[in-house]
């Protein structure tokens, strides 16, 4: 079973980045659509900007959920680097404990929140708001599972963080 998520994860990490790409490139030929019928035709139209905002809304999403490393998101590295490697693994076991709890508990709100917005339309395109909205469901679960994994490689195996180190090192330079 581990061969088969070896091979298969970073198949499908290149599926989620095709997706992604196809998702800008979509959003890319609306924006200049809607610039074309704008300024040469004269014919303001509004579906174009109504679907650059959804896939805006869908690339981000979709990007933090199933495109972003682990090594790519966001942190204080000039703490993070400075503290010794087991300092590091409590770091970030604390804080994907506080990351799922946060997630968990806001999740079933989120999904009645969801779950109700099938009430509503976009204006031009007639798109469900639950349909729309969805991206944000399925990007809390993988926020999840994402953040459940990086505190168990952090409690229970510490040869993750030798690697984790020299990704450090070598993002500040050193």
């Amino acid at each position: 079973m581990t061969g088969f998520l070896e091979k298969a994860g970073p198949w499908l990490a290149r599926r989620a980045e095709n997706v992604a790409v196809a998702m800008l490139a979509a959003m890319f030929a609306a924006f200049l659509l809607q610039i074309v019928f704008r300024y040469v035709l004269g014919l303001p139209i509004g579906w174009t900007h109504e679907v650059s905002v959804i896939l805006w809304i869908w690339i981000v999403l979709w990007g933090a959920a199933f495109v972003t490393t682990d090594a790519e998101e966001i942190r204080f590295d000039i703490v993070y680097g400075a503290v010794r490697p087991r300092t590091r693994r409590a770091m970030c076991a604390v804080t994907a404990v506080v990351l799922v709890a946060l997630y968990l508990v806001s999740l079933p709100a989120v999904i009645d929140y969801v779950s109700f917005m099938k009430v509503q339309k976009t204006t031009y395109l007639k798109i469900r708001y639950d349909w729309l909205f969805s991206i944000y469901v399925v990007f809390a679960v993988a926020a999840i599972l994402r953040h459940l994994w990086l505190g168990w490689q952090a409690l229970f195996h510490p040869e993750r963080d030798a690697e984790e180190s020299f990704l450090v090192k070598v993002g500040s330079g050193e």
